[in-house]
C-alpha cells in the first residue's frame, strides 16, 4: 500500500498539481468566506463546497468543467435548504436523505455531470447534518456555498487550468453489454436499500452522529459497478478509517482545535486526499478521516469517544454497503470485469491502427487520444479485478489469472505508448512491414473479442484459430513495439480461454 502512493507513476505530475490546486482554492475558498464575516459553520461549509467543486467535477473538456461547476450551487442549495427546514423533523429529514441518495446516484446515467451534481447534492444533506444547520442559518450558508464555489472557480478555470494544456481524457462509461440506465437503476435502489439500513441501525447506535453511516454507505458505492468492487472498497474504507483514527489520536487530539496547527494539518489533509485518490482509496480515506477528526477539533467536540463512534458508523455503513449489494437487484462481478477488458483490448488495435496511419503519412491521423482512452480503460479494468487480486481472496488460480491478465494489459498499454512516441517522431518513416504487423495485431484483437453475446461466463471465449507466436522482432523502432504487442496478446488467450470451470469469479 505504500509502494503504490510513494512509487506509483504520476505522468505529468498531474496528480501533484491536482492536489496542490485544491490546497490553493479551497484556502482561498475559506479565505473568502473569513474575510465576508461568516462564522465557523460557514466557513467550514464553503471549504467543503470547494473541496467538492475540486474532486468531482471530472468533464472530459474545460468549458464542461465550468458549466458542470456553475451548475452545483444549482442543485446544492435546495438540498441545503431542505436539510435545513427538515432538522427537527426526523421522520421526514430521514425520507429526504434516501430520496436525495437514491436521486444521486440515479444521475450518473447522465455521464460526469450527473454523477458531479449527484455527489454534490448528497453531501449538502450530509454537512446539513455535520453541523447541525437550521433555518435561520441558511442565509449565511447560502452566501458561504456561492462564494466558495466562485473561488474554487476561480482557481480551476483562471488562475491555475492546466487542463488547457492537456486536456483530460474522457471517462470511459460503463459497459454496453449490462446497459447503463440498468446499471445506475440497479445501484441507486441498491445504495437507497444500504443507506436505508444504515441510517435505522446508525440511529440506534448514535442519535447524533448517526449520518457518517449513511454516508460510508454512498461513498462506498461511488465510482463502483459490481458487488465484487464494492465489497473490496467497503474492506478498504474501513481499512483507512481505522489507521486514520490511529493517526487521529496522535495528531488531531492533541491539537485540540488550535487555530494554526489545525489549519495547517487541514492543508496536508486536503492534499492527501487529492493526491492519493487515483491511487489509493485506503490512504484518501485516511486523510478524509484526519480531515474529519481536525473540523470536529474545531468545532469543540473531538475526543476518543467521538473516534470510536465514527469507527463504529463506519462499520454500519459498510455493512449496509455490503448487504444491499448482495442482495438487492447484484450486479455480478463477472460481467462488468469480462466487458471492460474487451473494451480495453478494442482500444489496443485501435491505437495501433491509428499509429500506424500515422506512420503512413496520414495527416488528421492522431493516436494521442486513443491512448489516454486506453489508460482510462485499464484503470476500469484494475477496479473490476480488484476483487479477484485481493489478498483476503481465498481462490488461488483465479488470483493468478487475473494477475496475470493485468501484467499483459500492462505490456499492452506500454508497447502502444512505445509505439505511438515513435509515430509522434515527424523523421519516423514508413515501413512496408507495418501493415503486416498491424493486421496480425488486429487479428489477434479479434480472437480475444469476437464472442456471442448470450456467452455468460466470463473471460471465456470460443476456440477461434490458436494465435501464432510472432516472430522474432528488431530491437527499436515502431516494429518492435508491434512485436511486443503481439506477443503480449497471444500470451493473453489463455488466461482469457481458460475453461469456464476456471472462472475468475463466479456468477
Amino acid at each position: 500500500m505504500l509502494k503504490r502512493v510513494f512509487v506509483a507513476p504520476d505522468p505529468g505530475r498531474a496528480r501533484l498539481r491536482f492536489a496542490a490546486r485544491a490546497v490553493l482554492g479551497i484556502g482561498l475558498a475559506v479565505v473568502v468566506c473569513g474575510l465576508a464575516g461568516h462564522s465557523l459553520t460557514g466557513a467550514v461549509t464553503g471549504g467543503l463546497a470547494a473541496l467538492l467543486a475540486l474532486f468531482t467535477v471530472a468533464d472530459a473538456t474545460v468549458r464542461r468543467q465550468a458549466v458542470t461547476t456553475g451548475l452545483l450551487p444549482v442543485v446544492g442549495l435546495p438540498v441545503l435548504t431542505a436539510a435545513a427546514l427538515l432538522h427537527d423533523v426526523p421522520v421526514a429529514r430521514d425520507l429526504a436523505f434516501l430520496a436525495v441518495t437514491g436521486g444521486g446516484v440515479s444521475a450518473r446515467r447522465w455521464g460526469p455531470r450527473g454523477h458531479s451534481l449527484g455527489v454534490f447534492a448528497f453531501m449538502m444533506f450530509f454537512v446539513a447534518q455535520f453541523l447541525h444547520a437550521t433555518a435561520a442559518q441558511l442565509p449565511e450558508l447560502y452566501a458561504a456555498l456561492t462564494l466558495s464555489v466562485l473561488s474554487a472557480a476561480a482557481v480551476r478555470f483562471g488562475a491555475w487550468c492546466y487542463e488547457r494544456r492537456t486536456p483530460p481524457a474522457a471517462v470511459p462509461a460503463p459497459p454496453g453489454g449490462t446497459g447503463l440506465a440498468r446499471v445506475t437503476t440497479r445501484q441507486a435502489v441498491q445504495a437507497t436499500a444500504g443507506a436505508g439500513f444504515a441510517l435505522v441501525v446508525g440511529q440506534l447506535v448514535s442519535g447524533q452522529r448517526w449520518y457518517w453511516a449513511v454516508g460510508a454507505t454512498w461513498w462506498i458505492f461511488v465510482n463502483t459497478t459490481s458487488r465484487g468492487e464494492t465489497l473490496v472498497r467497503g474492506f478498504r474504507r474501513v481499512l483507512g478509517t481505522v489507521i486514520g483514527i490511529g493517526l487521529g489520536m496522535v495528531v488531531a487530539v492533541p491539537v485540540a482545535g488550535a487555530p494554526v496547527p489545525t489549519a495547517v494539518l487541514v492543508a496536508v489533509s486536503v492534499f492527501g486526499i487529492f493526491y492519493t485518490a487515483a491511487v489509493s482509496y485506503t490512504w484518501m480515506m485516511l486523510w478524509v478521516t484526519l480531515l474529519a477528526e481536525l473540523l470536529y477539533g474545531l468545532l469543540g467536540v473531538l475526543s476518543p469517544g467521538l473516534l470510536a463512534l465514527r469507527l463504529a458508523e463506519t462499520g454500519v455503513g459498510a455493512l449496509g454497503a455490503v448487504l444491499a449489494v448482495l442482495f438487492v437487484l447484484p450486479v455480478t462481478t463477472h460481467a462488468v470485469t469480462d466487458a471492460w477488458i474487451q473494451r480495453a483490448l478494442r482500444c489496443v488495435h485501435a491505437c495501433t491502427a491509428e499509429a500506424a496511419a500515422r506512420l503512413a503519412g496520414h495527416p488528421t491521423a492522431d493516436p494521442a487520444p486513443r491512448v489516454a482512452e486506453l489508460e482510462q480503460l485499464l484503470g476500469r479494468v484494475r477496479l473490476a479485478v480488484a476483487p479477484l487480486v485481493h489478498p483476503l481472496n481465498p481462490v488461488l488460480a483465479r488470483k493468478a489469472r487475473a494477475r496475470r491478465v493485468l501484467d499483459l494489459l500492462d505490456t499492452c498499454a506500454r508497447e502502444i505508448r512505445g509505439l505511438v512516441a515513435v509515430a509522434a517522431d515527424p523523421e519516423a518513416s514508413h515501413d512496408a512491414r507495418l501493415a503486416a504487423a498491424c493486421r496480425r495485431v488486429e487479428a489477434a484483437v479479434e480472437a480475444l473479442t469476437d464472442r456471442p453475446a448470450a456467452v455468460a461466463e466470463p473471460l471465456t471465449a470460443p476456440a477461434p484459430a490458436p494465435l501464432t507466436t510472432p516472430e522474432p522482432s528488431p530491437s527499436h523502432g515502431p516494429l518492435a513495439h508491434l512485436h511486443g504487442l503481439e506477443r503480449a496478446l497471444a500470451d493473453l488467450a489463455h488466461p482469457l480461454r481458460t475453461p469456464a470451470r476456471a472462472a475468475l469469479v463466479d456468477a
